[in-house]
């Protein structure tokens, strides 16, 4: 196993009493009890893990002695610690566990659970009293006609798509219902757009840095990666068409609007160059919006999908950043023809997403501009709050200002390991997200991304821990 696949699966393993060596075994015999790590998984080198975990190597040393005694791990010289092989554990083949990704520590911790941990893995905010509001009205107003629908749309509740229509024609693209696919959530319509045009060993170009959940899913379906890199206006042109040329890929996932993590805008020159690019050689774009629903009209750019004139372009969005990331609503926006395919897709997957909250949404939709100004002031305090908190308790460290979003994109000193101070942070009740899990390549390695969608309290916290874990880091 990866010495940082091991360590996403740990999460919090510092919680808990005992000495470090035996909570660390605790958390690993959990990990094997719940059979993710199964049989004859062969675990990291001692000094390797150590290392990734920010420990002394007496520590990992007696938390693989802790295993050995308890007969859930053995040792052979030149083939290093693997769990043992006893019939009430699982095998390491074909026990069909969901394999470490890029996104597995961020995962880990909302499956588990917070504890006393602060997560960063995710930007989190509460849903406002705009949604209390609508939720009422829908219960109301319209609960009595949906309990006498069928509950099955797979392509989405007629109201719903009209209504993301419109909003994609407020914010110049024009659309039809009929060129909108309703999703679980844009993981779901990444996921559906990933099997429709991303076969096994296809060359699929992202952006470098990028979104862990993209990279997993595109993993998972045996495409081959191509990181291309960023400037202030977004992807790089010239690198994408030097990467265009060397890979002939099938696909172009970008994330023009507010990317996660670095915050970027991309310009509208930029977006028509992309469109251009891509048409000319017959690569299908993926373009992540979901910052974009929480804008109004004219703030941003229109979308790529506006500037395509014969390529084919996906516009995925979401309302968990404008209104609440609870409220499992995504959507494609997409040509008629590639709609199609995809809706019969979503059908076998989960048939339709729920109603009520497909309701729920076409009700907030329109008044989403009017809750962008509100939400805009809101990060932007918090932005300025949290800036200037790390400027008092970490000099050291440079933030990158975003142009939007709720996610700070940090530059630690450059012979910093992000990974490393991660896991002393998390022994300081913080967790953060190092720039090499938002990577393809890896890259990016003395970064950290640090969502900042907290109340000033919570921030004052955040930056309290970072900082104590910053000394801590800084005397090993």
């Amino acid at each position: 196993m990866e010495v940082d696949d091991l360590v996403g699966l740990l999460g919090d393993w510092t919680s808990g009493e005992g000495a470090l060596y035996r909570r660390l075994a605790t958390a690993t015999t959990r990990l094997i009890a719940d059979g993710a790590l199964p049989a004859g998984t062969r675990l990291p080198a001692e000094r390797r893990l150590a290392k990734a975990l920010a420990v002394s190597r007496a520590t990992v040393v007696s938390a693989y002695d802790a295993l050995r005694a308890a007969a859930l791990a053995e040792s052979r010289r030149g083939s290093g610690t693997s769990v043992a092989r006893r019939p009430d554990l699982p095998d390491a083949a074909g026990d069909g566990r969901v394999r470490g990704g890029q996104a597995t520590a961020l995962l880990q911790r909302m499956v588990s659970g917070p504890g006393d941990v602060i997560s960063l893995g995710h930007a989190v905010d509460g849903g406002g009293p705009d949604l209390a509001s609508a939720l009422l009205d829908l219960v109301r107003e319209d609960l009595p006609d949906l309990l006498r629908d069928a509950g099955y749309h797979p392509a989405g509740l007629p109201a719903l798509r009209a209504a993301i229509a419109a909003h994609h024609t407020d914010h110049g693209l024009p659309t039809e219902p009929d060129q909108v696919l309703v999703t679980t959530g844009a993981t779901q319509a990444i996921a559906l757009a990933t099997r429709l045009f991303v076969r096994r060993g296809a060359a699929v170009v992202i952006e470098s840095p990028s979104w862990p959940g993209c990279i997993d899913a595109f993993r998972a379906a045996g495409a081959r990666l191509v990181a291309v890199g960023l400037d202030d206006e977004g992807v790089r042109v010239d690198l994408l068409a030097r990467a265009f040329v060397e890979h002939r890929p099938a696909l172009l996932f970008v994330m023009p609007t507010y990317h996660n993590p670095t915050g970027s805008l991309m310009s509208e020159s930029r977006r028509r160059r992309v469109a251009a690019l891509a048409g000319e050689y017959g690569v299908t774009v993926m373009e992540d919006s979901a910052h974009a629903a929480a804008t109004a009209p004219g703030e941003v750019p229109a979308p790529i999908a506006a500037h395509a004139s014969g390529g084919r372009v996906l516009t995925v969005g979401s309302l968990s950043k404008a209104v609440w990331s609870g409220l499992r609503i995504g959507w494609v926006r997409a040509p008629r023809a590639t709609i199609e395919p995809l809706a019969r897709l979503k059908a076998g997957s989960d048939l339709s997403t729920p109603l009520l909250d497909q309701a729920l949404a076409a009700r907030l939709l329109p008044g989403l501009p009017a809750l962008s100004v509100e939400r805009r002031a809101l990060m932007r305090h918090r932005l300025t709050t949290f800036e200037r908190l790390l400027a008092e308790r970490l000099p050291d460290w440079r933030p990158h200002p975003p142009a939007g979003g709720s996610v700070l994109w940090v530059e630690l000193p450059p012979d910093t390991d992000a990974r490393v101070y991660a896991q002393v942070a998390l022994r300081h009740g913080v967790e953060v997200v190092p720039g090499a899990a938002m990577d393809a390549t890896g890259a990016h390695d003395h970064f950290l991304r640090v969502p900042f969608a907290f109340d000033d309290e919570v921030l004052r916290r955040i930056a309290d821990r970072l900082a104590a874990a910053w000394v801590e880091s800084a005397g090993n």
